[in-house]
């Protein structure tokens, strides 16, 4: 299925399960597919809508970028499917919590929002000059190592079957960036949607630090650090806590 956003472009998406619509919002790397094995476990409690983030999967990739307009494909997924509940994985978090600043949202949970209180642009500028310049893998290794992940592991990435995936979505990175870049401090503290941040205790410092931040900045936000979890979260133990918090009375 399609709809289309404020400035023509199409956005693709697509439903499972019955109950409460909640829309899905992956971060780096996800392609509309992504969140399909979390949608399938939300299935019978909730309706998941998963979609493909502007110049992902199917969807439509009008230039020039702007986080603005993130919001508004956002937006039009959830004026599509009939939803004031939002998901959101990792810089798709803050998306989520962005756009909860802007517009009616009557609930939203994330995972791990990256969020950094610098607003500079000027990763997000290094990693669109380097996909300017036809250097993609070079992107891909520097979200990787602004991440925190040793060379090492970034090599052993590079030779399994999942890095052509990754060189595929690699122009889509400066999007993530700037979303972290412009998501502040007085976005969160606007937000009035009942929220819940969940984390991994066991994630990197911070990433635990900036959900600890956001739950702070957010009025009356909840959070959840679960045990043992890092930012490559179990869904299986996922899933019951974000479908409790979309069904659960006021």
């Amino acid at each position: 299925m399609q709809t289309t956003s404020a400035d023509g472009t199409e956005i693709s998406y697509s439903t499972t399960g019955s109950g409460t619509p909640v829309v899905l919002v992956g971060g780096a790397f996800s392609d509309g597919l992504s969140n399909g094995p979390l949608g399938e476990l939300l299935a019978p409690r909730l309706t998941a809508v998963s979609y493909a983030r502007r110049g992902r999967g199917d969807s439509g990739d009008t230039l020039p970028y702007s986080v603005d307009r993130e919001v508004e494909d956002l937006t039009a997924v959830m004026a599509a499917v009939g939803a004031s509940a939002v998901y959101g994985m990792s810089s798709g978090g803050l998306l989520a919590l962005l756009t909860a600043s802007r517009v009616p949202v009557d609930r939203v949970a994330v995972y791990e929002p990256p969020f950094n209180a610098d607003p500079s642009t000027a990763f997000a500028e290094e990693q669109a000059d380097r996909i300017a310049a036809g250097d993609r893998e070079g992107a891909v290794r520097a979200f990787l190592g602004a991440t925190g992940m040793p060379k090492q592991v970034i090599d052993d990435i590079r030779d399994g079957m999942g890095w052509p995936h990754l060189i595929n979505l690699a122009h889509t990175l400066p999007y993530d960036h700037q979303v972290v870049a412009e998501t502040g401090l007085p976005d969160l503290a606007q937000i009035s949607a009942r929220t819940l941040v969940l984390s991994g205790a066991a994630s990197p410092p911070f990433l635990t630090a900036a959900a600890g931040l956001v739950a702070d900045t957010v009025p009356g936000a909840k959070h959840i650090a679960l045990a043992e979890q890092t930012h490559n979260v179990d869904i299986a133990l996922l899933a019951p806590l974000v479908a409790d918090f979309f069904t659960e009375s006021d």
